[in-house]
């Protein structure tokens, strides 16, 4: 099902692969206007060429979506080309797999920093968009092993948890201005990120009461229902999108 943004700006951090990819595609099928962040170049040039190719309009913007001069100025060059900005998708994000007791202070640091401290940096930047348009969609991507655990991720599992904390209490200060604050938490999902974990994913499928590995689209589909109009009145909740990987209530 397609729907319409009506031509809306749309920053997707990480969609220079994987299921920001995915997600830039399928915004931009649904007629945003997207720009591709992504520390890759490459990546995101990439993607940019998909999205034109489907008819769409994009631009790509190499960024460490950490870095607060460089969030800035990516957001400028975002409102200058495409206009101002109503949907942030925060995305961009690592993953490492290390037992807790070979976790160095420097490792939690770093994966904190970008996969909480990004998405606190990319939100203030661009809220004062929606908050002036009165109307704002911010879709953070989790993860299902917060709501689970995962073993050897305790830094991961903690900044996602820290992340979706943050969604709520945003999602509760910002509910009468017309933005939204949601999540879509991934399950076990086919990307570049997926298989080079070190896991045995396929086996890993066969636990899950669906007895498959998602697809980025699957990501996709959630975060372009969360942006539309349909999702009005959902603010400051979770769309698991997991295989039943996880029922819980958070």
């Amino acid at each position: 099902m397609t729907r319409s943004l009506n031509g809306r700006t749309a920053v997707v951090t990480g969609a220079g692969s994987g299921i920001g990819r995915a997600i830039a595609l399928r915004l931009a099928e649904d007629t945003a206007k997207i720009a591709v962040w992504d520390i890759n170049g490459d990546g995101a040039a990439e993607t940019v060429k998909l999205i034109e190719a489907a008819g769409g309009t994009a631009i790509a913007i190499t960024v460490d979506c950490s870095d607060k001069a460089a969030i800035h100025a990516a957001a400028e060059e975002t409102r200058a080309k495409l206009g101002p900005i109503a949907i942030l998708v925060n995305n961009a994000g690592i993953a490492p797999f290390t037992p807790f007791m070979d976790i160095d202070d420097d490792l939690f640091d770093k994966v904190i920093h970008i996969n909480l401290r990004g998405p606190y940096l990319l939100t203030k930047e661009v809220l004062p968009d929606m908050l002036a348009a009165g109307w704002g969609r911010v879709i953070n991507i989790t993860s299902s092993s917060v709501q689970s655990g995962s073993f050897a991720q305790g830094h991961y599992v903690s900044s996602k948890g820290g992340l979706m904390g943050m969604t709520k209490a945003l999602a509760l200060e910002f509910a009468p201005s017309g933005v939204t604050f949601n999540m879509v938490p991934p399950g076990f999902i086919d990307t570049p990120m997926l298989r080079a974990a070190p896991i045995d994913a396929d086996a890993f499928a066969q636990t899950l009461p669906m007895k498959r590995i998602g697809k980025p689209e699957d990501i996709a589909a959630a975060c372009a229902y969360l942006a539309s109009e349909e999702a009005s009145y959902i603010t400051g909740q979770t769309i698991s999108t997991n295989g039943g990987r996880y029922m819980g209530s958070h």
